[in-house]
């Protein structure tokens, strides 16, 4: 499902449009079954996985030759979750934004696999009941899609509302991990 592809030597680490502070990042382009992600990698960490052609998905270009260690536990760990085998990712991450940019983040990483949360409640969660908007802006901005799950949050009434990687995507992660949460509670029920 995952796959490694090298196009040229070295990598521009430009996440979001926005130089990261490490001089010394990697990319690669993984294959999934949505489409190909684009990862950039810093020595010992994630700083970006978004779907080529998202507005603001990182400008790296691939390595050549073999992918480095911390892009094949990117790629087992990606081919595990959409087996449905894997609900949570333990892969190192580095996340750059402002505060309340990494505030909203890391709220994100605490709704379940198969659940939904909405821009407002995050916004009580960090005691900021009217910035519903902020979140979402930050939600917009998450540099790490699919292991900071932003595809999690939805309108107030639980619409869909907008995903960087496209609302068809949207709507698919959030089926996937519905019907795989649906089957590990039957399977519980059932033992």
């Amino acid at each position: 499902m995952s796959g490694y592809g090298g196009s040229g030597p070295g990598a521009e680490c430009h996440p979001h449009g926005m130089r990261a502070r490490t001089a010394s990042c990697s990319g690669a382009h993984v294959a999934t079954p949505l489409g190909t992600m684009c990862a950039v990698t810093s020595r010992d960490a994630l700083v970006s996985l978004c779907f080529i052609g998202e507005a603001h998905a990182a400008s790296a270009r691939p390595e050549a030759g073999e992918p480095s260690a911390l892009i094949r536990l990117l790629e087992s760990q990606l081919d595990e979750y959409f087996a449905g085998t894997r609900t949570t990712f333990d892969i190192p991450r580095r996340l750059e934004g402002t505060r309340f940019q990494r505030e909203v983040w890391t709220a994100l990483l605490d709704i379940p696999h198969g659940h939904t949360s909405t821009y407002g409640a995050i916004a009580r969660l960090l005691g900021m009941p009217a910035a519903a908007r902020a979140v979402g802006a930050a939600n917009g901005r998450n540099p790490i899609s699919i292991i900071v799950p932003c595809h999690r949050l939805v309108g107030a009434q639980g619409a869909l509302t907008g995903y960087g990687g496209g609302m068809e995507r949207k709507a698919w992660l959030l089926d996937h991990e519905r019907r795989g949460a649906s089957a590990a509670s039957g399977a519980r029920l059932g033992a």
